[in-house]
């Protein structure tokens, strides 16, 4: 194992639990033939892992239907997927201000091609939604509501439920970006109104990179992005309307979604809300060791608020870059700088210019990794 110290979390979850890999090395010696497209025994097989992911997927989000689950290579297709599916010339459509750019691009395409409009709800100077302003947004007919469960800038998290509720009154669908929330937080896609769900199979399901999902609940029909083989109805010319089939055109990643299944069994045994209970305590850690230092300035919400296990910084007149890459070559610490593909929550809190270091958690990160982080900076940047 490497001596890395890994802060990254948020993008990829590292390292992955050792079944992943035994689930998915034992996928490509028994399963690694095509599901769905013959009858033989090996076919079957891989039939069966793409089942059983869905299975245990659709209770980890309490999803009544498991082929109402779609598979999908992250969480950018999953969010393309919805977007573009859903949405015709002259809708209009309802963000907030830390989406990221996997809901930003595909709605800014739509409204220069399709001449959709968007309003972006601002959010306060820590990443939290005043759900007065999502009430006035939605005083106008609205097609689709779509937010970040988490900001994956500021670990801000936001009222799914309430605005699900709010988004339903005025006969509007409700898609939430669960990639830093998936397998950290609780979702229960009945009790928070959610009618699609985008999630990636690489970051807190702990599955392998390359793997996502989309949940489509059933009274949402989607026009399919991709159009193709699917091993059913061979004999139409148009697209199935089967589920998951419709919606899953083409040989599917079936090695990484068995290793995505062996991530989901982790993380229900662990259980997601001791798995936010932990990393929330590392944040709160960081928060603590790094307020101290000259110059710096901590991202998102207050001490002791909730928060995903994210915690963003900046520092005046020292280059975000800068520091991830000393943090890199002199401690072996994995950080990300930049803008996270994320510009809007920087507008929101004034970061633009600089962009931000990111450190992240995950459930195998310790207190002595965020203390190797604190003292690192601390050795860097006290003067």
């Amino acid at each position: 194992m490497s001596s890395v110290i890994y802060l990254d979390h948020a993008a990829t979850s590292w390292p992955k639990p050792p079944t992943v890999m035994m689930a998915m090395q034992q996928a490509m010696n028994e399963a690694a033939a095509n599901p769905g497209r013959g009858s033989h025994s090996m076919a079957v097989k891989a039939s069966r892992v793409l089942f059983g992911t869905r299975m245990v997927l659709s209770k980890l989000f309490h999803v009544k239907n498991a082929n109402d689950i779609i598979f999908t290579s992250n969480t950018t297709m999953a969010l393309n997927m919805a977007i573009k599916g859903v949405l015709q010339p002259g809708d209009h459509v309802i963000a907030t201000m830390i989406e990221h750019n996997s809901v930003r691009r595909p709605l800014e395409y739509l409204k220069r091609t399709h001449g959709i409009t968007v309003d972006y709800v601002k959010v306060n100077g820590n990443g939290e939604l005043d759900i007065a302003d999502m009430k006035l947004a939605l005083s106008h007919p609205t097609k689709l509501v779509v937010c970040s469960h988490s900001s994956n800038l500021l670990g801000s998290i936001l009222p799914i439920a309430e605005i699900g509720r709010l988004a339903h009154e005025q006969g509007a669908l409700f898609l939430v970006d669960a990639a830093q929330s998936a397998g950290v937080i609780n979702i229960d896609v009945n009790e928070m109104n959610i009618d699609m769900l985008a999630f990636p199979g690489h970051k807190g399901l702990l599955g392998p990179q390359g793997t996502g999902g989309l949940y489509i609940a059933p009274h949402v029909d989607l026009e399919p992005m991709l159009h193709g083989g699917t091993g059913s109805q061979s004999e139409e010319k148009e697209q199935p309307t089967v589920r998951p089939d419709r919606y899953e055109a083409g040989t599917p990643n079936t090695p990484g979604i068995a290793g995505l299944r062996a991530g989901v069994d982790k993380v229900l045994e662990l259980t997601p809300s001791s798995i936010y209970a932990h990393e929330w305590e590392l944040t709160q850690r960081m928060i603590d060791g790094l307020k101290g230092l000259p110059n710096i300035v901590l991202l998102g919400p207050e001490v002791r608020k909730p928060r995903s296990g994210i915690v963003s910084f900046v520092m005046n007149n020292v280059d975000s870059s800068e520091i991830a890459f000393r943090l890199d070559r002199e401690y072996g610490i994995a950080v990300r700088a930049g803008m996270h593909c994320t510009p809007l929550a920087h507008y929101a809190v004034r970061t633009e210019k600089s962009g931000a270091v990111r450190v992240s958690v995950g459930v195998d990160t310790t207190e002595h990794e965020v203390d190797a982080l604190v003292k690192a900076m601390n050795q860097l940047y006290r003067t």
